[in-house]
């Protein structure tokens, strides 16, 4: 029950009940007093209407006349009441028995509400009066009885005593319900959260699938979970890897070193030895760069450092430079790029990711049938993406190693005799979510064709920096 206090499902409940029940007291408090003083004032212009009618009474026949037009009017179903008294208190007419004293001495024709009944025995009730003096010391008292009043009264408080009964029912229900389903599904939440902070970063948040406040908090922690476990078996993933692909050059320079150290027999030997170390500790630094490169591109924010970028430019120059690379080899490199805006990007990133396709394509794409390997650079634009991509008439990769490629250390050449330290395409990944796009590997009929897709430039339509239509190689 202590536990049941303390949810916000409890207070939610309780303040539901204080406020509902305030508005409703008002309402119902405001409704009777305007009521209870519009019935009063109907009375009063109905007792001042009375007065007027006694007055020429009075006026035509005088005391008589007045006690004779008492008598009639006091005999009349649902009659107002009528008390005329002599200058000693002897009752004239009337059909009030018992009445404070004071009301008749106070006569001066205020309105009053007292306290009266009509015969010896009969219960109190209440009335609104006015006494007037009548010359001659004659004291004439006309009101009407609250009856209604009172019993309106009634009505509106048994109505507020049975609307704060249904309120306080329709409270404990809805705490009940609030109860059940809220803190049903915060228990479940924190359940799966405690699993997460046991270590089992596969778990996820409950979602309901009617799309409410915690369905939508649910997706936003999965989405960051899945990232956390993500980012977390990429971390192992590089300490693995860094270890075994750390571990046999850092050993064979070690085993070099204690090799010549004890069989070197010249300055030649341990030149040679040197010169080996220092190429091995060179290709370890280029990959701690390369590492350095992809955690850098990581944590960047996505708009640090972007702005409108002439990819087809980027792609021109850098076929320039690998253009005669490839002509070198009996292959050839070729353009196509199609009239497209600029895109939304950092220029020196971009060029990096041209760079990277370029050269996999150079190292892995070369034909066993004798066929020249042939290099395609594309840039073309999709609805508000637009795409660039580099495919080759290789070997490609098969589908199933598609994902796998993209991780950090993967090479698919089991021999690794070939360069390389298989972070090429990690990096592009990282470059292309940092741009807000993705790198996608797809099959190039033959070959591979590796794309990536950018942000068009606000402010940018096609036909203005757009390149122009032809097609470019």
């Amino acid at each position: 029950m202590a536990r049941l206090l303390r949810t916000t499902a409890f207070k939610l409940s309780l303040l539901y009940f204080a406020v509902f029940t305030g508005l409703s007291g008002f309402l119902l408090v405001s409704i009777s007093r305007n009521t209870d003083a519009l019935m009063t004032e109907q009375v009063v212009q109905t007792v001042d209407a009375e007065i007027e009618g006694l007055a020429d009474q009075y006026a035509r026949g005088g005391a008589r006349g007045l006690v004779s037009a008492i008598d009639g009017r006091a005999r009349r179903p649902d009659a107002s009441l009528y008390l005329f008294v002599d200058f000693a208190g002897n009752v004239l007419a009337g059909n009030i028995a018992r009445l404070p004293t004071t009301v008749l001495e106070e006569a001066d024709g205020g309105v009053r509400r007292v306290k009266y009944a009509r015969g010896e025995g009969e219960t109190e009730r209440e009335a609104v009066v006015r006494t007037f003096e009548v010359p001659g010391g004659f004291r004439l008292l006309v009101g009407r009885d609250l009856g209604e009043q009172t019993r309106f009264r009634d009505i509106l408080g048994g109505a507020l005593r049975v609307w704060l009964a249904v309120v306080v029912v329709m409270a404990v229900v809805t705490w009940a319900f609030v109860s059940r389903r809220v803190l049903k599904r915060i228990d479940a939440i924190a359940a799966s959260s405690r699993q997460i902070m046991d270590g089992n970063l596969s778990q996820r948040l409950p979602v309901a699938g009617n799309g409410d406040e915690f369905d939508r908090l649910a997706v936003s922690l999965n989405a960051m979970l899945e990232r956390i476990e993500q980012l977390m078996q990429n971390l192992r993933d590089v300490t693995d890897n860094i270890a075994h692909d750390l571990k046999t050059p850092l050993t064979r320079l070690r085993t070099r070193l204690e090799t010549t150290l004890h069989e070197a027999r010249g300055e030649a030997d341990l030149r040679e030895a040197l010169e080996a170390t220092i190429e091995d500790s060179e290709g370890l630094i280029r990959i701690f760069d390369a590492l350095l490169r992809i955690a850098r591109v990581e944590a960047m924010s996505p708009d640090r450092g972007l702005e409108p970028v002439d990819v087809a430019a980027i792609a021109e120059e850098l076929a320039d430079l690998y253009g005669p690379v490839l002509e070198d080899e009996g292959g050839s490199l070729r353009l196509d790029l199609k009239p497209v805006p600029k895109a939304l990007g950092n220029r020196e990133l971009i060029a990096q990711v041209l760079v990277n396709l370029i050269e996999n394509a150079l190292k892995y794409a070369r034909r066993e049938n004798g066929q020249p390997l042939a290099i395609t650079v594309m840039v073309s634009q999709e609805k508000d993406r637009i795409l660039l991509s580099v495919a080759d008439n290789g070997p490609g990769i098969a589908l199933k190693d598609r994902d796998r490629v993209l991780d950090r250390f993967v090479r698919l050449e089991q021999s690794r005799t070939e360069p390389g330290y298989g972070l090429g395409l990690s990096l592009v990944r990282a470059i292309a979510r940092l741009h807000g796009g993705t790198l996608a590997l797809q099959e190039a009929g033959p070959g591979l064709k590796a794309q990536i897709d950018l942000m068009v430039a606000p402010a940018v339509r096609l036909g203005g920096d757009a390149q122009d239509g032809n097609d470019r190689s």
